[in-house]
C-alpha cells in the first residue's frame, strides 16, 4: 500500500494558505447562522459543489463570488480575510470552523480535521496541526509518509503506534516525535475510541 500524504501537507499539493483562510471564515460565518453549505450556495448563487471547494480551500474564488457570498451572509467582505492578520502572528479557527476530511473506505474511515495551520510560503503551509478521531477497531490505517517533523500526542483511548521498524504502546499523555519520511501510523487500536493531535513542521 502507498504511503498516504495528508491533504494539505506541503508535498506540492498546490493548497494556499489563503484560500484555506478564506474557507475557514465562510464556514465559520456559515455556522454561526444556521444555514447549511446548500442554504448558503442557493442564496450566493453558485452551485453546491463550488460552494464545498471554497470551504475548503481548493480554489481561489473570484472577487464577484466572495462579494456574494459576503452579501448572504451579511458580513464585510473583509471578514473572509481575517484568518491572513498575522498580527501577534496568530491564526484563529473558531469551534466548528475546521477542516475535516476521510480517509479509507466508506465502512472503515478514519476521520481528521485540520485545526489549524501556519505558513511563511505563498504555495504551502509550513506548520499544520491535526486531530485524529478513530472509533473502529476494523479502521485500517494505510501508512504515512511526508516532508518535514512530526509530533503526535494521544489524548484519549490506547494504541500500537509503528514508525519504521519499532512499535510503540501508547496511552493518554503518551508523545512521539520522529521524521515523517519514516512510514507510520496506528498499527493496533487497543481501547477505543482513539483521538490524537498531530502537529507537522514541514521547516
Amino acid at each position: 500500500m502507498p504511503p498516504h500524504q495528508y491533504p494539505g501537507s506541503g508535498n506540492g499539493s498546490g493548497e494556499n494558505p489563503l484560500e484555506l483562510a478564506i474557507g475557514i471564515q465562510v464556514r465559520a460565518c456559515r455556522t454561526r447562522l444556521g444555514m447549511t453549505a446548500a442554504d448558503l450556495a442557493r442564496a450566493s448563487r453558485i452551485s453546491v459543489g463550488m460552494m464545498s471547494k471554497i470551504e475548503n480551500g481548493v480554489i481561489s474564488a473570484s472577487l464577484a463570488t466572495l462579494q456574494a457570498l459576503s452579501r448572504a451572509l451579511d458580513v464585510p467582505l473583509t471578514t473572509f480575510l481575517r484568518g491572513r492578520e498575522y498580527e501577534g502572528n496568530a491564526i484563529f479557527v473558531p469551534a466548528g470552523a475546521e477542516t475535516a476530511f476521510e480517509m479509507g473506505e466508506a465502512r472503515a474511515a478514519q476521520r481528521y480535521k485540520l485545526l489549524g495551520y501556519f505558513g511563511t510560503h505563498a504555495s504551502s503551509p509550513t506548520v499544520e496541526t491535526y486531530l485524529f478521531t478513530l472509533d473502529k477497531e476494523t479502521d485500517a490505517f494505510p501508512p504515512l509518509e511526508h516532508f518535514g517533523m512530526e509530533f503526535l500526542y494521544l489524548l484519549e483511548g490506547e494504541m500500537t503506534y509503528r514508525i519504521g521498524s519499532m512499535r510503540y504502546l501508547m496511552g493518554p499523555g503518551d508523545s512521539l516525535s520522529f521524521a515523517g519520511h519514516t512510514p507510520h501510523g496506528p498499527e493496533q487500536l487497543i481501547r477505543l475510541p482513539v483521538r490524537f493531535l498531530s502537529t507537522i513542521s514541514y521547516l
